[in-house]
């Protein structure tokens, strides 16, 4: 592109908020932790490797007889409460959750088989608070 010589209207999103091509064969619950697959699709968190916290699924998305992107999801990424698998305790305040499931996190990534969920910002009684960019 080239250098502007006249005034832009540049577009602008709140930044919190995305829709993701759901992967093939999903079933995304509404109020669940949402990662991105190797292949870039959006799917329920599970343990395992190499996945990307997106946030929490803002509807739910059933794509089980669908193929990879036949769907989409709305996710919003902020801080979020999930259940505590019994392993975060305040003391890991400021320190990674790894994801358990679509709804748990641990202090741990499971020597080696699980993907971060995001920074622990807070830990009570109803679980874990996560803040997930």
């Amino acid at each position: 592109m080239a250098v502007l010589t006249k005034d832009r209207n540049t577009a602008q999103r709140q930044g919190d908020e995305f829709n993701h091509p759901v992967a093939a064969a999903a079933h995304i619950f509404a109020g669940s932790l949402v990662v991105l697959d190797a292949a870039r699709n959006a799917k329920p968190g599970l343990t395992a490797t190499g996945l990307i916290a997106l946030g929490r699924a803002e509807e739910a998305v059933d794509n089980t007889t669908g193929a990879a992107g036949d769907k989409t999801v709305q996710v919003r990424n902020g801080v979020f409460l999930f259940a505590n698998d019994g392993s975060i305790a305040r003391a890991d305040l400021g320190g990674t959750a790894y994801i358990v499931d679509d709804q748990t996190v641990a202090d741990t990534d499971g020597t080696g088989t699980r993907s971060a969920a995001g920074k622990i910002v807070d830990v009570d009684a109803a679980g874990v608070w996560i803040r997930i960019a």
